[in-house]
Order: structure tokens, then sequence, then C-alpha cells
């Protein structure tokens, strides 16, 4: 089981071409992507939420608190026997998921 652990901080108009991208590299595999908002102020909260997603989870830190306590934050709720982070602003190419994925489980 994969976790993708994602700090997000006004990431509105990213937001669901990233979970989309995701979705659509890890086809076949188990995992969930939690989304840990960084008290943004735009609509990043209400575009994950429409997206009602059983795998998508969503965090809600109540002040700005930076990326390393949001990942942090989802650290500690991750199920996952493997954790990622990506970055919200799709920087990071969720292709790239799978090929990290099976050379940690062979090493």
């Amino acid at each position: 089981f994969l976790s993708i652990v994602i700090p997000v901080y006004n990431e509105e108009e990213n937001v669901e071409r990233l979970i989309n991208a995701i979705d659509d590299s890890l086809q076949g595999y188990d995992y969930e992507i939690i989304l840990v908002d960084d008290f943004s102020t735009d609509n990043t909260r209400y575009n994950v939420t429409k997206l009602a997603l059983p795998h998508v989870v969503l965090v809600e830190l109540r002040k700005n608190y930076g990326q390393s306590l949001a990942i942090a934050a989802g650290f500690d709720i991750a199920k996952g026997d493997y954790i990622i982070t990506l970055d919200g602003d799709l920087q990071n190419d969720p292709s790239d998921i799978p090929a990290m994925l099976e050379k940690a489980k062979r090493e």
C-alpha cells in the first residue's frame, strides 16, 4: 500500500489535474493521496472536496505552518508501507512514481 503526501497552498488551479495525473499513473496500484492544505486562501479545499474520491484524504491545517510541518502532518496519518511526497504545483511528475516504488520494493 502506498501513501502519497502532498502539501498544498493556494493550488486551486493545479489540485484536480494533480490528482488525475496520479490516478492515471497508478492504475493497478493500491494507494491513498493525502493532501495537506496549509491554510490556503483560495478554493483549494473546495476543489478537493468536490471530487469526493474515497482514496483522497484532505487534512486542513488551522494556520499556515509551512511545507515541512504540512508534510509531517501527512506522514502522521499515512497508512502506506511506502510514502512518497510530491509538490502540489505539478513540479514533480507522477508518472515517475511506479518506477520509484518498484525500485524501493526491490531494495
